[in-house]
This record gives C-alpha cells, sequence and structure tokens, in this order.
C-alpha cells in the first residue's frame, strides 16, 4: 500500500490478571467387584448418587459432561482367567457460583468409591475481558505511535494498517489435590478456595503515518 509521507510502525501490547468466570472439577466414580454384572450395578448406582448430589446444586452448575466411560477385567499374571472386574465414570462439572464449589466439592467426595479433582479456574470464551485487553492493545500502540512522532517534532496522521498479532489469551489453570473421603462420619467439613487471577494477554501491531519530522 502507497503512502505519501514518513511512516511509523509499532507494536501495542498488553497483559492483565482478571478474575475468573468459570471453575471446572472432575468427578470420578469407581467400582471393583469379582461379579461383572454387580461391578456394573455398584458403578451405576454411585453414578447415580453423583448425579442426584449435581441435581441438587443447580443453579450453581452450569455444565456437566460425562466422559472417560469404563469397565475391563482383571487376570492373573500366570493365566487368562478373570479374577475380577474393575469400573470407572468421570463427570466433568463446570460451577459458576464460587461460594458453593468448596461445598459441593466436598459433598461428592464424601461419596462411597469417589474421587474428585479440580478446581481449573477458566474465563468464558466470550469473557469481556478479552476484548477489553484486546482495546488496550490498541491504545497502547497509538500512545507509541504518538510518543514517536513526538520524538521528532512530528504528529500523527493517519492509520494506515492494524493487525492482530498474538500472544494469544491464555488462561490459567490451578489444579487443587484430588479429594477421595469415601463416606466419611461426622458430616462434610467446610473448605474455602481461593480463584485464582487469569492472564490476559493481547497484542497488535500498526502503522501510521506522521507528519515532516522537525530534524533540525
Amino acid at each position: 500500500m502507497a503512502t505519501d509521507g514518513p511512516v511509523v510502525q509499532v507494536r501495542g501490547e498488553v497483559t492483565r490478571e482478571v478474575p475468573p468466570e468459570l471453575a471446572r472439577f472432575a468427578v470420578t466414580v469407581t467400582a471393583r467387584g469379582r461379579d461383572r454384572e454387580a461391578t456394573l450395578a455398584q458403578l451405576a448406582e454411585g453414578a447415580a448418587a453423583v448425579r442426584v448430589l449435581l441435581d441438587g446444586s443447580e443453579p450453581a452448575v452450569a455444565r456437566r459432561e460425562t466422559g472417560d466411560l469404563w469397565v475391563r477385567p482383571q487376570t492373573k499374571r500366570s493365566g487368562e482367567r478373570v479374577v475380577g472386574w474393575l469400573g470407572s465414570v468421570t463427570t466433568t462439572v463446570t460451577v459458576t457460583d464460587f461460594t458453593a464449589l468448596g461445598e459441593l466439592m466436598l459433598r461428592l467426595a464424601d461419596q462411597d468409591q469417589v474421587q474428585v479433582a479440580g478446581p481449573w479456574w477458566e474465563l468464558r470464551p466470550d469473557s469481556p475481558a478479552h476484548r477489553e485487553a484486546r482495546h488496550a492493545a490498541i491504545g497502547d500502540a497509538l500512545l507509541r505511535a504518538r510518543e514517536y512522532a513526538g520524538a521528532l517534532g512530528a504528529r500523527v496522521t493517519a492509520l494506515i494498517e492494524l493487525a492482530d498479532v498474538g500472544p494469544a489469551d491464555r488462561p490459567m489453570f490451578a489444579r487443587a489435590a484430588a479429594f477421595d473421603v469415601g463416606g466419611g462420619a461426622g458430616g462434610v467439613p467446610e473448605l474455602e478456595l481461593d480463584p485464582q487471577p487469569q492472564t490476559v494477554q493481547a497484542a497488535v501491531q500498526a502503522r501510521f503515518t506522521i507528519s515532516d519530522p522537525v530534524l533540525g
């Protein structure tokens, strides 16, 4: 693109820390037994108990997804004879109400043969924090261009080109220790969790025309 007059090219970037908007954790139900049908029934019973607890925790639970289901036989090393069965099913839970997060995780972990891992903190994909960071990066580019122009005794006159060059937003994840309480007595203890701030980054590259410099 042809331009008249001198041009200054700058990079604008910004890095911010913002509060998370989502928390995810995983709930894994396991079953073990000598009989396949009994193991499957135990697995189904445990998964149903988890579902009941999650149903009772709405609307704090924004989303839940079941995956990583497996059932396999156990055999002796010396042969192929089946001596037992193992089963597992994992549900990923997304929570928006952080005040209820710790209690929910411990209530789930208090069930027999249940393990809870997490939380992992995130921003929503359409979070305003991403847009605000991009706007701030553009402002930084314009400020730098004006500073360079001012150092030359000139001023910014027009924008030629603006490009998003990254880096991409990088959500930070915090993983807590896994819980495996397994039906302890005495009620569920309280657990206070500290949400981890999320790092949001944006960068742009811009070209501006400037007035004639004063070099003398």
